[in-house]
């Protein structure tokens, strides 16, 4: 009886919705898909889900997720890290609903001691545009963060330093001001930011999420590192308090899959929520870089999308959402040092998506900061170090046994035959960004760095991965 029921049920449904179902053969082509970027990058493992209408149709786990868990599990929490922004700015959202707070409010209302606090508001906390100093814009765990800390600590130190712009006139991207956000929350709610997301989000969804710092030993997935093509190891993770409300979330792709399907039917919040959080936030000078409060708005080959990637520890993530089509891409993977998570996103686009994914664009190169960049990289190839042109944090990140697998992976590759900036030159933290390309006759490398402003500016970070 209960069968004919459920299937009279489907009966009842539009035909569209029943063909929402990933066919065998798109199944076997994102099987592919992850099984190449895997094997290219040495990523350990990934996690995916594939949102249409109004249901997960794909949840899938592929290789190795620690040294103790095989067998890769659908279930198992990964590190979202920055995605977890977009949860915050809903507890303001929500709040905001209560008439408990609005995002208009100038931080110095609730917290004290921010600089210019009475000039910067939780709106630009939210969009990046503040002017609060990013706390973490390095690719790599700093010397302070072997050592736990708690927000405030963070605030005493970054939050109070003179702002990098005035408030509201340039978009750069703040971990801090994400910080000083989830305060707020704590504060206004009377309760951890964590408890007002269950109440609130976790619960009503049926999503499981859990503190990144406490979803780590034989039960979790581990994140792994990699010193630019040597071995793949196992990342010691950051001390507690690091990420917070700027990235602190543990889940399953699933669960995070059922935040999508939310935002696409724009339930647990209002629908006017969801659209204040996609509304590009416009600078003073009423121009927009496309993000809202804690997403990013783009089109890509006509298809509009809401989108943010996470990084932590050991972990890199993707979530874009394509609204008007009614689809959502997870992609979680346990490694910090490749581009895989991009490229299985882009590969499950072009499954699920018509003529998606376009070529990025390069920039024109900073020449003296280009001369460097070859010069360290040389250095790295040959071993002898020149530790003057590095940052403190950056010279600590350069162990012996980093050392030892740059020069080793590195000097077997023989000569580049091409070495150039692609992407644009931006400013993150206090620093000057840059990404560059290294080909090889049988590979391509990338290499990010941050460095000190100036044509001689000391190099803060300089990571070395595998490219496409």
């Amino acid at each position: 009886m209960l069968t004919r029921l459920i299937a009279a049920a489907l009966l009842a449904l539009p035909s569209p919705l029943l063909a929402q179902a990933l066919t065998p053969a798109q199944v076997d082509t994102i099987d592919a898909i992850v099984a190449k970027s895997l094997a290219d990058t040495g990523v350990p493992s990934a996690s995916i889900a594939v949102v249409r209408g109004d249901r997960i149709v794909l949840a899938k786990a592929y290789g190795k997720q620690s040294e103790t868990r095989k067998v890769a599990d659908p279930a198992a929490p990964y590190q979202i890290a920055s995605i977890s922004k977009q949860f915050t700015a809903a507890a303001i959202l929500l709040l905001e609903d209560r008439g408990k707070l609005s995002l208009d409010d100038h931080v110095s209302k609730y917290i004290p001691g921010i600089t210019d606090g009475d000039r910067v508001t939780i709106r630009q906390l939210l969009s990046h545009t503040s002017g609060l100093q990013d706390y973490w814009p390095q690719d790599y765990s700093f010397k302070a963060m072997a050592t736990p800390v708690t927000p405030q600590q963070i605030v005493d130190r970054w939050a109070k330093k003179p702002l990098d712009f005035a408030p509201g006139t340039q978009w750069q991207y703040s971990n801090t001001g994400y910080v000083v956000a989830g305060m707020i929350v704590e504060k206004v709610s009377g309760m951890p930011l964590l408890t007002f997301l269950q109440r609130n989000v976790f619960e009503p969804l049926d999503m499981t999420a859990l503190d990144q710092d406490l979803a780590l030993g034989p039960k979790y997935p581990s994140g792994y590192g990699r010193y630019a093509l040597g071995p793949v190891r196992v990342e010691t993770p950051a001390a507690h308090g690091w990420l917070y409300a700027a990235g602190e979330l543990s889940m399953s792709a699933s669960d995070l899959a059922k935040w999508d399907i939310a935002r696409l039917k724009r339930s647990v919040m209002p629908a006017d929520d969801w659209q204040v959080q996609e509304t590009p936030v416009k600078l003073a000078d009423g121009s927009t870089n496309g993000y809202g409060l804690g997403v990013s708005m783009g089109s890509r080959d006509g298809h509009r999308y809401v989108e943010h990637s996470g990084e932590a520890v050991g972990f890199l993530s993707e979530n874009i959402v394509f609204p008007d089509d009614k689809i959502a891409i997870v992609v979680l993977t346990n490694s910090w040092f490749s581009d895989a998570f991009i490229r299985i996103a882009r590969g499950i686009e072009k499954v699920v998506l018509p003529a998606t994914d376009s070529a990025a664009t390069d920039a024109n190169a900073n020449t003296a900061a280009l001369t460097r960049a070859r010069t360290v990289y040389d250095q790295l190839r040959g071993g002898a170090l020149d530790r003057a042109l590095l940052t403190e944090d950056a010279n600590f990140y350069f162990t012996p046994t980093a050392l030892a697998d740059y020069r080793t992976s590195l000097a077997a590759l023989g000569e580049p035959t091409d070495f150039r900036q692609v992407g644009t030159t931006r400013l993150r933290g206090g620093f000057v960004n840059r990404v560059y390309r290294v080909t090889y006759p049988d590979r391509i490398l990338s290499i990010s760095t941050y460095a000190l402003p100036g044509e001689t500016g000391a190099f803060e970070q300089f990571l070395v991965a595998p490219a496409q």
